[in-house]
């Protein structure tokens, strides 16, 4: 997922699902600046310690969110990372990717096969979407209520 972003250093990237914030930290290394949202707020919490304590990585920001919502204050992105699986492509992300951007998301239903699919923007805005590989994620969640 890291390399389909064909990282060069210079970019805002944002990421979806922190985790234990191991893949922000690659990222930290690989881009000017790394945006991580994280719905459990424990996770977060837990990443900040490694991350902006022990590691001190200061070009990493960290918010708990819901990550399908993206971080809209800091967007344009240049690339996009998404760790767990929305059941379609993202239209608030795809927005917030910048032009000449790239986005990496899994995306399909919990209980089939997902595909990771790469989703470029182009300088005058147009969006292409290329299948990659199957693969299985967990799914997106949402901060929202569902309807029961």
């Amino acid at each position: 997922m890291t390399e389909q972003l064909a990282l060069l250093g210079t970019e805002r990237v944002l990421e979806i699902g922190t985790g234990s914030g191991y893949q922000a930290a690659l990222l930290a290394v690989l881009a000017r600046q790394v945006y991580s949202v994280e719905i459990v707020p424990e996770l977060s919490a837990r990443a900040a310690e490694v991350l902006l304590g022990k590691l001190a990585l200061g070009n990493v920001r960290l918010r708990v969110g819901d990550g399908a919502l993206g971080w809209p204050t800091e967007a344009p992105f240049d690339r996009i990372l998404v760790t767990a699986a929305p059941r379609e492509l993202p239209a608030l992300l795809i927005e917030q990717l910048g032009p000449g951007g790239r986005m990496v998301v899994p995306v399909g239903e919990e209980v089939e096969v997902q595909v990771l699919k790469l989703v470029e923007k182009a300088e005058e805005g147009t969006v292409a979407v290329r299948d990659i590989l199957p693969v299985r994620f967990v799914p997106m969640t949402s901060g929202t209520p569902r309807l029961q």
